[in-house]
Formats: C-alpha cells, sequence, structure tokens
C-alpha cells in the first residue's frame, strides 16, 4: 500500500463403547477434535484469520446490481482441517442464508464484528479435504466494521480494496496473509457494466440482459490482495518484455485531465516490470496491470496482478513512482507474503526501496541520495524515529516512519553488505520463499548468510530501537 498525500486416548478394555458419532469421528480421524481459533494467532489482530484449517482454492459466484449496491452470491471455499472440527470460523459481514459443509447443511451463527461460526452436521476429522458453499447478500457499503467500510461505492458500482482486510465485505474467508489460495471469481452484472478481478480474464459472455465475467488467479494470493471492481472502463492491453499480459483500466468518469496522467503513469506498467525484474527476479505471476476507479479514497494498493490506484494520485501530474511503489510489492508482498503483520517492513520498506531504484532510472536521484536525505532531514527529537519499522505497532502499521525509514534502512543495510550481497538477496529472497511467507527475522538470516556478517545489531538499531541512528552508513 501507498497512501497519498495433547492426544486423547482410548482404551476398550473388551469392551464394547457407544460413542457418540462426532467423537468417533475425531478418533477416526487420529486427533481429538473441537472448534477451530477465531483466530490465527496474530499479534496486532487477534480475531483475523481462523485456527483449525487451511484453504487452498475460493470459487467465488457473484452477482452485482450498481443501483442498489447489492451483492450476491455463493462462496465455495475449499480447504483441509489440520485438527478435527466440531466447528470452524469464517471470516465474513454479509448475512449469510445457508452453508453446506460436504453437501450437508451446516448450522451457523454470527459473533462479534466478522466471525461466522460454522457446525457442520458431522466433525470433520483432521487431514480432511472439505468443501464449504456459503449463500450470502447484502450492502456491502453499508457494512461498518470495526467502525469502516472496505468497499467503496462509486455512482457506476463498486471497488473491493482495503489493507489489512477487505475481504470480509465481499466473501467469506480465512482472512489472513498467511493462509493463502487460488480463486476463481465469477460476477454477473448488468449489460454494460464491467467486472475486474485478479489474474487472468478467463471468459466474457452477455445473455440477455447480464454479462458474467470470469476471473482466475491461479497463484496463491493472499485475502486482502483479492479485488472487485464494477463500473463502466476504459481498458488497454499490452504486454511485458517477457509476454506477461497486461490489463489496465481506467474509470470512464474520470476527468480527462486525471485520465491522461493516470494513463500516462499506469500504461508504464509493463515498462516498470521488466526494470524491477532486473533487481527482484522474474516476474513471479501470469498476469499485470492496474485500474483507477472513480472513487475519492486517496491510496494505492498492491491487489495482486491488479493494482488499485486511487485518482487522486494523478490528480495534478503523471505519478510513476506510485506504480514502481506497486508493482515491487508483487514481489515484496504478493509473491513473498507476510507471516504476521508486525513484519510489514517487508513489504513497504522494499516497495519504498523501488521507488530509489526507479528515481535512478529515471534520473531524479540515487537511493545513497534519497534514504540520506530522509535521515539528514529528521532531527533526532523527531517523534518519527520513534516508531520501529520491524515492529510499529497496529496503530502505526502504516506510519511514514514504516515507509520512509525503512526504505532508508534498506539502502543503509546495502552500504553495510555491499553491493554484490545485497544484489543477491534481492533476488534470493523471493526465489527462495516463492507463493509462501516470510518473517523479518527468516531475511536477517538469509542477509547473514548471503554476506558473512553478523546483522544483528544492525536490524536492532534500524528496526526495532524507537531512536534515530547515531550515523548513517558511507556509500561504496
Amino acid at each position: 500500500m501507498r497512501k497519498r498525500l495433547i492426544a486423547s486416548t482410548v482404551l476398550t478394555l473388551g469392551l464394547s463403547l457407544a460413542l457418540p458419532a462426532t467423537t468417533a469421528s475425531a478418533i477416526a480421524g487420529g486427533t481429538h477434535a473441537g472448534p477451530g481459533a477465531p483466530g490465527i494467532g496474530d499479534p496486532y489482530y487477534p480475531t483475523y484469520g481462523n485456527g483449525g484449517y487451511d484453504v487452498s482454492h475460493y470459487d467465488l459466484h457473484l452477482g452485482y446490481q450498481p443501483s442498489t449496491d447489492r451483492l450476491s452470491g455463493t462462496a465455495v471455499v475449499t480447504a483441509t482441517a489440520t485438527q478435527g472440527l466440531t466447528s470452524f470460523d469464517l471470516d465474513f459481514a454479509l448475512d449469510v442464508s445457508s452453508v453446506t459443509v460436504d453437501g450437508r447443511p451446516a448450522r451457523f451463527a454470527t459473533a462479534g464484528e466478522q466471525e461466522l461460526v460454522i457446525t457442520p452436521a458431522r466433525t470433520i476429522p483432521r487431514g480432511h479435504r472439505m468443501t464449504v458453499a456459503v449463500t450470502y447478500s447484502g450492502v456491502p457499503s453499508t457494512v461498518q466494521k470495526y467502525g469502516f467500510t472496505s468497499w467503496q461505492r462509486t455512482p457506476d458500482g463498486g471497488v473491493a480494496a482495503n489493507e489489512p482486510e477487505s475481504a470480509w465485505w465481499w466473501f467469506p474467508s480465512n482472512d489472513h496473509p498467511l493462509d493463502k489460495a487460488t480463486y476463481d471469481v465469477t460476477v454477473r452484472v448488468p449489460k454494460g457494466e464491467q467486472a475486474l478481478s485478479n489474474g487472468l480474464l478467463i471468459s466474457q459472455r452477455t445473455a440477455g440482459a447480464t454479462t458474467s465475467y470470469h476471473w482466475r488467479q491461479n497463484r496463491p494470493q493472499a485475502t486482502y490482495l483479492a479485488t472487485l471492481a464494477i463500473g463502466h472502463f476504459d481498458i488497454t492491453h499490452s504486454r511485458t518484455r517477457t509476454g506477461v499480459p497486461v490489463v489496465n483500466a481506467y474509470s470512464t468518469a474520470l476527468s480527462p485531465e486525471v485520465k491522461a496522467d493516470a494513463r500516462a503513469s499506469v500504461e508504464r506498467t509493463g515498462e516498470i516490470i521488466d526494470f524491477l525484474s532486473g533487481y527482484f527476479g522474474p516476474y513471479p505471476f501470469d498476469a499485470a496491470g492496474g485500474y483507477v476507479p472513480n472513487v475519492t479514497s486517496h491510496f494505492a494498493l498492491e491487489t495482486q496482478t491488479r493494482v488499485f490506484y486511487s485518482p487522486s494520485f494523478f490528480a495534478t501530474s503523471t505519478d510513476t513512482s506510485v506504480v514502481a511503489h506497486e508493482l515491487a510489492h508483487q514481489w515484496w508482498g504478493d509473491d513473498v507474503s507476510l507471516k504476521r503483520w508486525s513484519d510489514i517492513w517487508l513489504n513497504e520498506g522494499f516497495a519504498g526501496y523501488a521507488e530509489y531504484l526507479w528515481a535512478q532510472h529515471e534520473g531524479t536521484g540515487t537511493p545513497q541520495e534519497l534514504a540520506r536525505k530522509v535521515y539528514d532531514s529528521h532531527p533526532a527529537d523527531d517523534p518519527f524515529w520513534t516508531v520501529k519499522p520491524g515492529d510499529p505497532g497496529a496503530a502505526n502499521q502504516f506510519d511514514d516512519a514504516v515507509y520512509d525509514r525503512g526504505a532508508a534502512a534498506i539502502q543503509a543495510l546495502r552500504d553495510t553488505i555491499g553491493d554484490t550481497a545485497f544484489l543477491k538477496l534481492l533476488k534470493a529472497w523471493p526465489a527462495q520463499h516463492r507463493y509462501g511467507n516470510g518473517t523479518i527475522t527468516e531475511f536477517r538470516q538469509l542477509a547473514e548468510r548471503l554476506s558473512g556478517q553478523d546483522l544483528k545489531d544492525f536490524f536492532q538499531t534500524w528496526l526495532y530501537t524507537p531512536a534515530k541512528p547515531a550515523a548513517f552508513p558511507s556509500g561504496h
């Protein structure tokens, strides 16, 4: 994102015991069964995500009416139980009318702000691959959870994009980056409307007064990186140098000036991907692009393969820096995602550093100059230095220091370990954790292996100490 401005044992001893069906299923599954946890264990967001299962695929079949902002449909979630389950949660905010588990009706109830608690007809044994179908409807822009909505209604449709959460407003999920999955998203809209989502457009079919769009994301994707945009768009098509198809879209409601600056920026997506590939390794997905909808928000988000850009970035001029930032996230955050939100530096620090690299390419400053400017422009008593990029706290997760001090720390790391080890590191991290997750500790350990240096003190100073580092390393 970039902002604008223990197992139980039963001894039968020759006795014939009549066990309840749920208990028998649990024993057959080889583990004690119980409810899945209502959170995945993130220290910043205890209720985000859920325990007891791992999702492999979301198959969403949706219908949307722009005139009423009403979204309805069925989400089919394929998941594997990681424990015996008598019940489990999904994160969701809209109204549910029915739930089935493996084709059998299941009981369901809501709890807390976003918990959908599902009780299957039969206990799910550990290791079982289950199919959960949730049918639902609602007006997502009117649903306020934790005091906000992540569904932005527009005059001609709506957009789902936000961080660290946006999935609750349009599909039930295990909403945490630790549980990534593939996606099929099929959206039925009135004829004349368009629907955008992640990945490749598999089909577009018009029948009578409606058009259906089927998008597919065939690489693992975190839930907050899933996006949906419905409205009227001008759509362009191009390719990167290696042949990756690029689909960009611009709301037809944008002013001519904003649209011109947006296109002049976002149409460089393929070029910027090719440039960043030289630093981060091959682009990790089989589709790319971005869209600029008619919204009033002031942020951009690295929604996987189809970046969301608020028009405010292009209100007065072109801005390829934000494009470089969000495209860098395709490696740093999308390909390799966080294991916990406290490691946000791995996303935003490196996306910010990509802006430095792109600035050098465009002749507007070197990474050393730009990082040193951040260091010099904030005196030691500036509250800027009190935020720890490596563990900023939920309230400061998107603080300027995470971005700016975080990016400067990366240049300081480069100056400390040298270009050879640093450039190897930029490619090794995405390659070693492809389509998975990682932590800052794991990143530090990789940097130490590649450089042969002990970097504990460096990381402590630059990422975990709420004070200005005593000195900025000199460039090589």
